[in-house]
């Protein structure tokens, strides 16, 4: 990292990972950066609002000044007060939890969810909201490499690494070849479909959602829950209605702006 903006951000970045805070020595220590340089940003930081140090020698934390920004943003583009309905609808179909998954780049971040499960086990990460997506292990992950050649999705793979930070399921990918297997077989399924891969005890499915002027993909969405109740055969009979919330997603695109003038760099094909 060479400039000032660069190590902000970077110190932000991590910040993000660290909601009860974190003390200067672990962000320098983290970054490769010396522990004066990382008080001295953290101070211009906390001058504009971003950090808060919760006394003289305490650890920083995030304010909701960043959080804001995000929200505000997401909000000016018009699209989630749009698909909101859409994920409800499907959350409600499925009895399981919806998310929704927009293309920023290379990544894709999880940014709308919806809970369909009202009663027993739930899969309910709230703390994964506005994180981004492994694509490697994650059914809308899988989906969005399962749209581009094997080149494109290896080197994505790649940038981004095979296996997650955290622990993932046993059935995660561990190849690069597994991966293209998998891959292989959700192209000619036109979606994805996977049981303890990103985490044990936790199946998903999710399929790309495309913008329906440009054709343009734009995200994903999914379904998820635990994999003792969402079953191959159950995501089978979900198909459908999973297709049709893309479908309807895709529609709902139209009303913004951003889909138009903001297009993932991958070049990807139509799912089946």
């Amino acid at each position: 990292m060479s400039s000032a903006l660069e190590k902000a951000l970077a110190v932000l970045e991590f910040m993000v990972r660290r909601p009860l805070g974190c003390p200067v020595s672990e962000i320098a220590s983290a970054l490769d950066m010396p522990v004066s340089g990382v008080h001295r940003l953290l101070k211009e930081l906390e001058r504009s609002g971003y950090v808060h140090q919760a006394h003289s020698m305490g650890e920083y934390t995030l304010t909701i000044k960043l959080a804001s920004l995000g929200l505000s943003f997401l909000g000016q583009t018009g699209f989630c007060d749009l698909s909101q309905p859409i994920l409800d609808d499907l959350a409600q179909t499925s009895q399981e939890l919806v998310r929704l998954a927009l293309a920023d780049g290379d990544h894709l971040i999880w940014v709308g969810v919806a809970q369909g499960a009202t009663s027993g086990l739930r899969y309910d990460p709230g703390s994964e909201q506005g994180q981004i997506a492994h694509l490697a292990s994650s059914a809308g992950g899988q989906a969005w490499l399962a749209a581009m050649s094997d080149e494109e999705a290896i080197a994505l793979v790649m940038q981004q690494g095979l296996h997650k930070t955290q622990p993932a399921g046993e059935a995660a990918p561990q190849s690069i070849a597994e991966l293209l297997s998998i891959l292989a077989t959700i192209r000619e399924r036109g979606y994805s479909m996977n049981s303890n891969s990103f985490l044990a005890g936790m199946a998903a499915m999710a399929t790309v959602i495309y913008q329906a002027d440009t054709q343009q993909a734009i995200g994903t969405v999914s379904i998820a829950g635990p994999s003792a109740r969402l079953t191959p055969t159950v995501m089978q009979d979900m198909a459908t209605a999973l297709k049709q919330a893309a479908l309807a997603l895709g529609e709902a695109s139209r009303a913004s702006l951003y889909f138009s003038q903001h297009r993932p760099k991958p070049a990807l094909r139509k799912l089946a």
